[in-house]
């Protein structure tokens, strides 16, 4: 009776912090939409096939080495392994070293050398942890010096070719490949995963250990499990990365190790354990990627690449801060849902791309007739009024129109959910007296306005 009460308070618990998640999910969200909106305006060429062919590329390692994190950071401990950089380094000129051997060509052995080893060396830093009881931190900072060590014996400089198959796969001239099949089947594995008593023991062990163990739970195998997890995600990443580069490259350890750590606390994933997801992982290796992209279109000169991770380490500086105030701040957003404002969001920068996409298409010629239906999108949306010689933000009537309403439903619906939250407590939020003054404000604008323009019809007016 009392383990299974143990059990039952430790899920419950669980339940509470895993609705608070979708707080954490609201700083990458907007991070997102803003850091997308910037990437088209400074790179439009991110909007062809090609750009985004060449996007999810380019991402991939970084998304799938942040999911095999996730496994290890939500199993507690702290256990957040650095050397997942130099672990893909070590993958990717091993496949590459055995590649020039002619000993592993195929995709079947390749595949089988880049999970084998994720796997093998998950297991090892497994066992160390459970067994020769060593802190999961010595261990990963170990790992990391050994492993980029050991690169640059296997292979001194950047250099040797990638299976000959893996050509097609890094050309990123079209949005459907084999990498973004990898992709996507891994975020699916994740989301299956997930649904899976397994990771409820995962996340109950990572919450509370001694709860989970006092509950029944197996914890040395759900932790071996997790590091098995978390060794098929970097072998995974490492395929990507040599098929991205074509070649093998034993230096990249570092910047791939900041980066997959940056983007899992910016996706909202603790470090201590217990709280994580796979759309946080995603949404923050993308929002990495996404500032790689947009510093990438200014010019620093020789100083690019330390720009760059100057950026990384305020972001995640910033992120750390934040899941400190988010607990705090979360209280006064409870009513924001990420769902609705990635909505909103996704609305706004669609119709930036629209305008960057189209800017080049704009006429000044009249529309149209209107038999012609496939126009009416063009001649009704994205078209400028008559006389405009070029592309510039006018707007028309119908523009306005529809801005005006969504906007006045944003309102509405943001006022509803701020109501309803409020009608729980004894007393009016902040919030709500801001809304409510800025409404008062327009209200009294609105009447200033129509009272000086019929002094103006009386002739009282100056």
């Amino acid at each position: 009776m009392r383990t299974r009460a143990v059990r039952v308070r430790a899920e419950w618990a669980m339940a509470e912090q895993g609705g608070k998640q979708s707080t954490y999910l609201l700083a990458p969200i907007l991070l997102i939409a803003v850091l997308f909106a910037c990437a088209v305006i400074r790179g439009p060429n991110i909007l062809a096939q090609s750009g985004f062919g060449s996007a999810i590329l380019v991402a991939a390692p970084l998304i799938l080495a942040t999911y095999g994190l996730m496994a290890l950071a939500v199993a507690g401990r702290g256990t957040v392994d650095l050397a997942v950089g130099p672990l893909v380094a070590f993958i990717n000129v091993t496949v590459v070293k055995l590649n020039d051997l002619g000993a592993v060509t195929g995709p079947f052995g390749v595949f089988v050398v880049a999970l084998g080893i994720g796997v093998v060396y998950q297991l090892v830093f497994a066992f160390i942890i459970l067994f020769v009881r060593v802190q999961p931190i010595i261990v990963a900072l170990s790992g990391f010096l050994a492993l980029s060590g050991i690169n640059l014996v296997i292979l001194p400089r950047p250099g040797g070719s990638a299976p000959e198959w893996m050509g097609a796969w890094g050309l990123g001239n079209t949005i459907f490949s084999p990498i973004l099949a990898i992709l996507i089947i891994a975020t699916a594995a994740w989301l299956l995963f997930t649904r899976t008593s397994f990771y409820g023991n995962l996340r109950m062990m990572g919450f509370d250990e001694r709860a989970a163990y006092t509950s029944g739970v197996r914890i040395y195998w759900v932790r071996v499990g997790a590091h098995i997890i978390a060794g098929l995600f970097m072998g995974l990443s490492a395929i990507c990365y040599t098929a991205l580069i074509a070649s093998g490259d034993p230096t990249q350890g570092t910047t791939l190790t900041l980066t997959a750590v940056t983007a899992l606390v910016l996706g909202g994933v603790s470090l201590a354990g217990g709280r994580g997801g796979v759309t946080g992982a995603f949404l923050g290796a993308v929002n990495l990627f996404l500032i790689s992209y947009v510093l990438a279109t200014f010019d620093f000169g020789p100083i690019q690449a330390f720009v760059t991770q100057l950026f990384y380490g305020l972001i995640l500086v910033l992120s750390l801060l934040l899941t400190l105030l988010v607990p705090a701040v979360g209280r006064h957003l409870s009513f924001v849902s990420p769902f609705g404002a990635f909505i909103v969001l996704s609305a706004i920068v669609v119709t930036i791309m629209l305008q960057v996409a189209t800017s080049e298409t704009y006429v000044t010629a009249p529309p149209a007739p209107i038999e012609h239906a496939t126009d009416l999108v063009s001649r009704y949306l994205l078209l400028p009024p008559p006389g405009v010689e070029r592309a510039t933000l006018v707007l028309t009537a119908l523009q306005k129109i529809v801005l005006a309403a969504a906007g006045v439903l944003a309102l509405f619906t943001l006022v509803m959910r701020v109501a309803a939250v409020e009608a729980m407590s004894l007393r009016l939020g902040a919030f709500l007296y801001v809304v409510i003054g800025v409404l008062i404000f327009f209200l009294f604008v609105i009447i200033g306005g129509q009272t000086h323009a019929f002094g103006y019809a009386r002739g009282l007016a100056p």
